[in-house]
């Protein structure tokens, strides 16, 4: 399904086909089922994982947590993170015993946002530099690309296919036709931590800069039409 060119960059050699069979296969699957089965189909030293460990998070760390802890779990640090989500992201790490690795933007990048306050005149450019630059360094060394989105959170996300090539990397949304509701009673059910900022209304969790209360992602890059950072993009 995939040819390695060289030691460090993994090149998709997929077809069509072959995806529209993925998705056929894992369709009827519930979440957790589809996660089992990812490690049926690659290993886990191919599956890259993120997440922002914001909002509510721990319901697709919870899910692979169970499955396989071996998984690597990676979270853009943009260092303009709320300190809530640090935190958050500790307790969560330390609830279902994550295997987190933290990457972020070269410093002097970083740096050059931070006094020119990127974020105010182009958002687009700071999530660049922050969050898109540094999950492309390692993003080569993976085959499949695991992320939490879910099709009700916005028209971008409703066009998704459980499986789809994305330039150079096959993404894989195991919680994509999973409904708001149905998450909601999952967390109930289990229990699991909402970020502390959703209690006073942070339906969306990003950097401190570009977040404000708001229902779903309205709260988002406030006042403007953007409504993705790029990296799923």
């Amino acid at each position: 399904m995939f040819e390695t060119t060289s030691i460090n960059k993994v090149v998709p050699n997929i077809s069509e086909a072959e995806i529209k069979a993925l998705n056929i296969k894992y369709k009827p699957l519930s979440a957790t089922e589809r996660i089992k089965q990812l490690y049926k189909d690659f290993d886990v030293s191919e599956v890259m994982l993120t997440s922002s460990f914001a909002a509510t998070s721990a319901f697709l760390l919870k899910l692979f947590s169970e499955v396989n802890k071996e998984q690597n779990v990676f979270f853009i640090d943009t260092g303009y993170h709320f300190e809530d989500t640090i935190k958050y992201k500790e307790e969560l790490t330390e609830r279902y015993g994550l295997n987190v690795s933290s990457i972020s933007a070269l410093k002097e990048e970083h740096e050059f946002t931070t006094k020119d306050e990127t974020w105010k005149k182009n958002p687009d450019f700071c999530c660049s530099i922050n969050k898109v630059k540094p999950l492309d360094i390692i993003k080569n060394q993976y085959k499949v690309w695991v992320s939490g989105l879910m099709e009700w959170q916005s028209d971008h996300r409703k066009t998704l296919d459980i499986f789809e090539l994305r330039g150079e990397i096959l993404k894989f949304y195991p919680l994509l036709d999973i409904s708001k509701e149905k998450r909601d009673a999952y967390i109930k059910e289990h229990d699991l931590p909402f970020h502390p900022l959703v209690a006073k209304g942070y339906n969306s969790i990003g950097c401190k800069h570009c977040t404000v209360p708001g229902e779903d992602r309205d709260g988002r890059w406030n006042n403007s039409p953007k409504t993705e950072c790029g990296l799923h993009l």
